[in-house]
């Protein structure tokens, strides 16, 4: 996607090959390590959306990447076609997906959006930076990529503190977060009657 999206933009002065090469590593790089070889603050909305994406969505468990991560996705992927085919138990790849594995996936999904909402929306009334500037780089330190449009250095001091803050709630993930701030509840063993209500 970014190839064609920065087809003919910086990609334009490039030889094929090396512009298939860069645009491979700035896919892969939006994800976890956080170097580049495009200048972001000149790249397209396109193109700075879809890194916003891959940011968010992370690297793999036991890395040093945030984001939600990859096994997140395929759980919660696994789940919708799950649901699309009616079938009772989510599984993958002729395996079952404990039922406790989908809502936590469910609730990182679900926390890591109001994380990056609530700091957008914070960064937005301390900064008087455009919207996809902000929202990369909320996205940015949520996911402890290090990417930048360029416009941290010229963040408030409100800002910056902001973004330590989501820097650190990105690199111990939203779910453990969450965990250390409650109290534990014990496990209960029964369940209320079932009540179905419409969806969709």
């Amino acid at each position: 996607m970014v190839l064609v999206t920065e087809w003919t933009g910086q990609l334009a002065g490039l030889r094929t090959d090396s512009r298939v090469l860069s645009a491979f590593f700035q896919s892969v790089t939006a994800r976890t390590a956080g170097f580049n070889t495009m200048d972001i603050g000149t790249l397209s909305s396109a193109t700075l959306f879809l890194t916003i994406v891959l940011m968010f969505l992370g690297a793999s468990p036991g890395s040093t990447g945030g984001g939600i991560k990859t096994t997140t996705v395929v759980c919660l992927w696994a789940a919708v076609v799950t649901s699309l085919r009616n079938r009772p138990h989510v599984e993958l790849h002729r395996r079952t997906i404990p039922t406790e594995t989908v809502y936590k996936a469910f609730t990182v999904l679900c926390l890591s959006l109001g994380v990056v909402i609530v700091f957008t929306l914070v960064l937005l009334v301390t900064e008087t930076k455009p919207f996809m500037d902000v929202l990369f780089e909320t996205v940015s330190a949520f996911g402890t990529v290090g990417l930048s449009t360029g416009v941290t250095s010229e963040l408030s001091s409100a800002g910056r503190i902001a973004i330590m803050m989501l820097m650190f709630i990105g690199r111990l993930g939203p779910l453990t977060v969450t965990y250390a701030m409650l109290p534990t509840h014990a496990r209960v063993n029964y369940k209320y009657a079932e009540e179905r209500i419409m969806i969709g």
